[in-house]
């Protein structure tokens, strides 16, 4: 069966999406005879593959692992550090987008640091911090610009506005970090045993298929650029249980009404403009070749890890936290020790348990097995 035909769709049009997931998990089921490992990178695939009750629909020769695809959980504890710092010892005006709030630091997170007296506002887009610094010339407004590749060309912009307008208090903390390299890292420790990949959507509509064509090439394994609605996630297994049936290794995009093969060209040329690429640490994966994006010299006005002095506290991980092997693929939030029990999302260890888009969340309040 091809790609294109994996159903009628003349008949799939008829009938309601449930009958559709339906037919799709059966079909997946018949697709896969013997055991298979596939990682969703994307913690917004995580989320809905619990949301929509897929996990019960999957056959019992699939198992899905979470990737390293949720931007605040793979943020390391010194750039929470750093932001805390900034806004408690500098008085910096800090602007952040909401999933960063509770993320434990190694002494606190913004929002102990916000009820101490920090002037944090809550912002959904980095235009918004622009805004900010206009309204308070005489004081430093730090943008807290986390993110893959989704948010970066937005963050970019906003350097870009900022420095036509002559806008001279805005700072930004730059936590940009890129999904390919990630998914490098994970392939070359060889000790994941993998056999494809379900690749983000919203990331995809800004990189292309391209970035990602080193998985079929060097590594031999399939992928398939997915959606994020039940259908969409089926159809994305079910492509890529095909490719796996037919030993075959190739880069697929499900998710064409949004993610054209070459990406967006507009948002990329942004980045390239702004930004400049190097080796960035990720949480639970270490440094990674290539794996953040770093304000260019033209721009170097906005960094604030050059214009604020800091004095940061050594760093303290939580003892017993997993959330690193969680979102390496390596553990499942149920092994971890403080699952459920001294982490919880009124209390959370880590920041796995705090992003929307965090697996321990999602299995949190998902899984029946979670209490």
């Amino acid at each position: 069966m091809t790609e294109g035909s994996l159903w009628d769709r003349q008949l799939m049009s008829i009938i309601t999406p449930a009958h559709k997931v339906s037919a799709l998990a059966k079909h997946l089921a018949a697709l896969l005879p013997r055991p298979v490992k596939v990682m969703e990178v994307c913690g917004t695939h995580t989320v809905n593959i619990f949301r929509f009750g897929l996990r019960s629909l999957f056959p019992e020769t699939l198992e899905l692992v979470s990737g390293p695809g949720c931007p605040v959980c793979v943020t390391p504890v010194e750039e929470i550090d750093f932001l805390v710092a900034a806004a408690l010892s500098q008085g910096a005006r800090l602007a952040t987008f909401g999933d960063l709030l509770r993320v434990p630091g190694s002494w606190g997170s913004l929002k102990e640091a916000r009820a101490q007296g920090a002037k944090i506002k809550i912002i959904y887009s980095p235009m918004e911090a622009l805004s900010l610094a206009e309204n308070f010339p005489q004081e430093t407004v730090l943008l807290a610009a986390v993110g893959f590749e989704t948010t970066a060309p937005a963050v970019a912009a906003t350097v870009l506005e900022a420095k036509r307008r002559g806008v001279s208090n805005l700072v930004l903390a730059t936590s940009h970090r890129l999904v390919p390299p990630a998914i490098r890292a994970l392939l070359a420790s060889g000790d994941l045993n993998l056999d494809g990949f379900i690749l983000p959507g919203h990331v995809s509509a800004v990189i292309g298929r391209g970035p990602y064509e080193f998985i079929a090439r060097d590594f031999g394994l399939p992928g398939v650029i997915t959606g994020f609605e039940a259908t969409d996630i089926m159809e994305g297994l079910c492509l890529l249980a095909h490719q796996i049936r037919e030993g075959r290794a190739e880069i697929v995009i499900q998710y064409s009404r949004a993610v054209p093969p070459e990406g967006n060209p507009a948002a990329q040329a942004l980045m390239k403009e702004v930004f400049s690429t190097g080796d960035a640490s990720f949480r639970g994966l270490g440094e990674i070749p290539g794996g953040g994006l770093f304000l260019r010299q033209t721009y170097e006005e906005f960094d604030a890890r050059g214009r604020l002095d800091l004095d940061l506290p050594p760093v303290r991980e939580t003892k017993g936290c997993l959330c690193g092997q969680i979102l390496s693929g390596r553990k499942r939030p149920l092994d971890c020790p403080l699952f459920a029990r001294g982490c919880r999302p009124d209390n959370p260890q880590g920041p796995c348990m705090v992003s929307s888009e965090g697996t321990c969340a999602a299995w949190f309040q998902f899984h029946e097995n979670s209490s």
